[in-house]
């Protein structure tokens, strides 16, 4: 067991939207940035929904600052073993209060799959102060671990859930 930390949050000046993964991978610990898992879908989403290039980690920030959106994780700490979700142990939250004191521009919270829905519910809504008008959306997680769902339709479901929102 490993303690992981995870990265500091990507910002765009006036985001609306917060999305939210549980904890960065180990390749994305290796690599010190979001999703560098090369079969993790999200960063082709992202490019596909807002037409912007992600050939770089510079172009990656630059298009979630240009969509108008918050990339952060659920936790700030845990232990794990690997990278899967279910071996988490002993989660530590990220401070979401403090977040969405500074920007209140942010009306939703999309989860980048079931598991950071759940994380944040249990560790975040039960012992942090968080506005009542928030909407919450729960995305098919775009790791490779979720193999249920094609890329293709892990994309279309992104859009049509996000792209109006921005």
């Amino acid at each position: 067991m490993s303690l992981c930390l995870g990265f500091d949050p990507i910002i765009s000046a006036k985001p609306k939207v917060l999305i939210l993964g549980t904890m960065p991978s180990v390749e994305s610990l290796n690599q010190a940035f979001y999703y560098a898992h090369p079969r993790n879908a999200f960063w082709p989403i992202m490019s596909s929904i807002f037409d912007l290039p992600i050939d770089s980690d510079e172009d990656k920030t630059a298009l979630i600052r240009q969509a108008g959106l918050v990339l952060w994780d659920v936790l700030a700490a845990c232990e794990r073993q690997g990278s899967l979700d279910s071996a988490i142990k002993n989660p530590q939250a990220n401070d979401f209060e403090m977040l969405l004191e500074k920007y209140p521009s942010i009306k939703t919270i999309c989860f980048n799959g079931k598991k950071a829905e759940q994380l944040f519910k249990r560790y975040v809504i039960k012992q942090q102060s968080i506005p009542d008008d928030i909407e919450y959306i729960v995305l098919s997680s775009t790791s490779p671990a979720n193999a249920a769902i094609t890329a293709e339709d892990k994309r279309l479901f992104w859009q049509e859930k996000i792209s109006h929102l921005v």
